[in-house]
């Protein structure tokens, strides 16, 4: 009786487990059911005009221009931050620099950056909660390997590239991290230049895509191109060698202890070996776009491009050269348009109007929600992120931000806030955090060139007001200056 009775308890159980898996495994095999998969290339310290479909003349972006002629271009979307680590920390919470956990690029030595809390729920945590496979291929900057903030204890199931923004500086790297694991990258022994990290990278980028075609992904690919240092491989830079004059060169670091953990190595040919990267870019991106084709899974795909923050000016870069910024006041570091307006495109087949371009005003926190909202999954009303959805849809009922606002703790501390067309910044914070503001229109001075503060005192105090209200401590900055100096 017993045996007969257990084995009427398997067979029920049996067939509870393949009622509850067919649907499921109906879904895995049919993309039309299955959630839309998410990528995010988010480029390293790319300007505003380093993109042809944004106006650079010196060099062309086929690949990415195509996202833009088959997608929505963004003319005023915006970074989370001037730099890297806060930045990628509003991409990962959804809120902006007066409440994001990480505020400044504070380092951890010998490798990595301030972690991000356990308690935070990150992006790629809310996906996977949801069945999604996530994914961080590059460079990440929000904890130091094996912390609480390394990626795998951020909601990443797969990591590969530098968990250190500073040694991301340095594209013939000793090592990168698989996971847990340090891969130590022989052929870059000594002074030697064999591996070239961004081809690994995206070779397991790749990889990533075909092993969970037949499920939902999110793939996260913050690219450490083109941040200073200036390198690309020899087959690229023979393209743009000698066509970018007159040329520039930098001397760097090429030898000494600190040699590839940080300081930049000489570039004889700065403008080529720019042009060289973005070109490397450009084509990882038109591969990304051609394997989602090849395995049948593009139009359920919705692809995002951006860049963390405005160019950069080390390593020998030159982006007056290029007129990086296009119209743009500023650079990296600068909370002027150049260094926080980044170009930005999104693409989703049959979703997304081809050709099309939006002037919505936007910026990363509003990834967060925005994704969520893609992936049918409810979102915490403590966030400052407003998805955009509709707005990539085409529909009414795209909600508008009050305002939106930055705050950077280098170069003597920094304020800004847009609202409307209206854009306040004050520099000087830490020495007298009431400086004056400066007012500009945009509407009208897109290029942040005449100050209109003594005209409108209305709404200096309103921005005023707005500042005041905008952050989580009363205190200057939550960390103070000395807490986050650095340069990455």
């Amino acid at each position: 009786m017993e045996i007969r009775t257990s084995l009427v308890l398997c067979a029920f159980v049996l067939a509870l487990c393949f009622s509850c898996s067919g649907p499921q495994k109906e879904e895995a095999s049919n993309p039309e059911k299955r959630k839309p998969n998410i990528v995010f290339i988010l480029a390293d310290d790319l300007g505003y005009g380093d993109l042809s479909v944004y106006g650079q003349t010196h060099f062309q972006t086929p690949n990415i221009d195509q996202l833009a002629k088959e997608g929505m271009l963004f003319t005023q979307h915006y970074s989370g931050s001037t730099v890297c680590a806060p930045s990628r920390s509003v991409i990962m919470t959804g809120l902006h620099t007066g409440h994001t956990y990480i505020r400044g690029n504070k380092e951890v030595k010998p490798e990595g950056q301030h972690p991000l809390a356990d308690s935070v729920r990150t992006l790629p945590e809310l996906l996977k909660e949801h069945g999604y496979v996530t994914g961080a291929f590059g460079k990440w900057g929000l904890g130091y390997p094996a912390s609480e903030g390394d990626p795998l204890n951020q909601g990443f199931d797969r990591f590969y590239g530098y968990n250190c923004q500073r040694l991301g500086h340095n594209y013939y790297p000793y090592h990168l991290w698989d996971n847990e694991e340090r891969v130590m990258l022989e052929a870059n022994a000594d002074t030697a230049k064999g591996t070239y990290a961004p081809d690994l990278i995206h070779k397991e980028t790749l990889s990533f895509i075909e092993q969970n075609k037949d499920t939902s992904f999110f793939l996260y690919v913050p690219s450490i191109i083109p941040h200073a240092e200036l390198a690309a491989p020899e087959a690229y830079m023979e393209k743009y060698r000698g066509k970018l004059e007159p040329e520039k060169s930098y001397e760097g670091y090429d030898e000494g202890p600190e040699y590839r953990l940080g300081p930049y190595e000489s570039q004889e040919e700065t403008h080529a070996a720019f042009a060289a990267m973005v070109n490397v870019l450009d084509d990882q991106v038109g591969e990304i776009m051609a394997k989602l084709k090849e395995l049948g899974i593009d139009d359920n795909t919705l692809v995002v491009f951006s860049s963390d923050n405005g160019p950069h000016q080390e390593g020998g870069a030159d982006p007056e050269y290029f007129n990086s910024n296009g119209p743009l006041k500023g650079f990296k570091r600068d909370l002027y348009e150049g260094g926080i307006r980044v170009p930005t495109i999104a693409r989703w087949p049959s979703k997304i109007a081809a050709g099309s371009e939006s002037d919505h005003i936007s910026a990363f926190w509003d990834l967060y929600p925005t994704f969520a909202e893609v992936a049918e999954i409810p979102v915490e009303k403590n966030i400052d992120g407003i998805s955009m959805l509709p707005t990539l849809l085409g529909k009414d009922g795209q909600q508008r931000h009050e305002y939106l606002y930055w705050e950077f703790h280098e170069k003597g501390g920094r304020i800004a806030v847009r609202k409307g067309d209206w854009k306040a910044v004050r520099y000087g914070v830490l020495k007298n955090p009431d400086s004056p503001l400066e007012l500009y229109n945009l509407a009208e001075d897109i290029g942040e060139e005449n100050n209109v503060a003594e005209q409108h005192p209305e709404l200096i105090a309103e921005m005023n007001e707005i500042i005041q209200n905008a952050r989580t401590s009363s205190d200057v900055f939550a960390f103070g200056a000395d807490t986050y100096l650095g340069s990455k």
